[in-house]
């Protein structure tokens, strides 16, 4: 019904565990009907600020989710975007991410 109203559809979830491309193949898999453009994640948001202030982030993302920020360089960062990465938060990463 939703597809057939004057009005965008859009999957929003706050996931920052796997790539858009991933969660859409899940979600297919599962049966869902849906397009790429149709998902929008709280990774999709951070590439947007990511792109909007010109910052070259440290990404403390799972691995996974790096494909969603191809694209963004990342030499000399000088800002930080933390997801879900429990094997990113050690030491030697944190104290990177401080200085």
């Amino acid at each position: 019904r939703l597809r057939s109203a004057p009005v965008a559809v859009r999957f929003v979830t706050n996931t920052t565990k796997e790539s858009k491309r991933d969660l859409l193949e899940r979600l297919t898999g599962l049966g869902f009907d849906i397009a790429e453009h149709e998902i929008f994640t709280s990774l999709t948001a951070a590439r947007n600020l990511l792109e909007q202030q010109q910052v070259r982030p440290l990404l403390l993302v799972d691995d996974k989710a790096l494909p969603d920020f191809t694209g963004i360089g990342t030499d000399n960062p000088n800002a930080v975007v933390v997801g879900l990465a429990p094997e990113h938060f050690h030491y030697k990463m944190m104290n990177r991410a401080f200085r």
